[in-house]
């Protein structure tokens, strides 16, 4: 698929031209630290992990953003149609509810013990129950993370994995 992820996470670390074509995709400058875990075919950041606070110490709930045009706007088509309600009429509330704290486990052991003021809450798209958002499951699900409902939107629009 054009556009479309290849492989797994490459764990790279942003760098100036990622920063450009990140601040590009997203509409605006990255609000916080992340980095590019996931490349389309064409090279450019289709995934990136972003750390559990921003830069102004707000916390960010959503580790795993999904910015390849191509794969937002199928994900936007499903969710537009009802795909919220689908996905959980398909997945089983406890595998939602089991997918949401391994999530928020895997964001919460990148904060450091003892630090002051808010922390991240909720899992995937920062909320504990249920689907939220069919494009932060996606995400996370291309970046290998064990969730049912990221394999049922990739099923959805059409993704399959290399």
């Amino acid at each position: 698929m054009t556009g479309g992820p290849s492989g797994g996470p490459d764990g790279e670390t942003a760098g100036s031209s990622d920063d450009e074509v990140v601040a590009e995709l997203l509409g605006r400058r990255p609000a916080g630290d992340y980095e590019v875990v996931v490349r389309s075919d064409d090279g450019r950041p289709a995934v990136i992990a972003n750390a559990p606070f921003l830069f102004d110490g707000t916390p960010m709930p959503t580790r795993y953003w999904l910015i390849d045009p191509v794969l937002r706007e199928a994900v936007s088509r499903l969710e537009s149609t009802g795909g919220v309600r689908q996905a959980e009429a398909a997945i089983p509330m406890d595998r939602i509810e089991e997918a949401h704290a391994r999530y928020a486990a895997e964001r919460d052991a990148l904060i450091r013990p003892g630090g002051d003021g808010p922390k991240p809450s909720g899992g995937v798209g920062g909320t504990r129950r249920g689907v939220k958002c069919l494009h932060a499951h996606l995400a996370w699900w291309l970046t290998g993370g064990d969730d049912q409902v990221g394999e049922w939107t990739a099923q959805q629009i059409g993704l399959h994995p290399s």
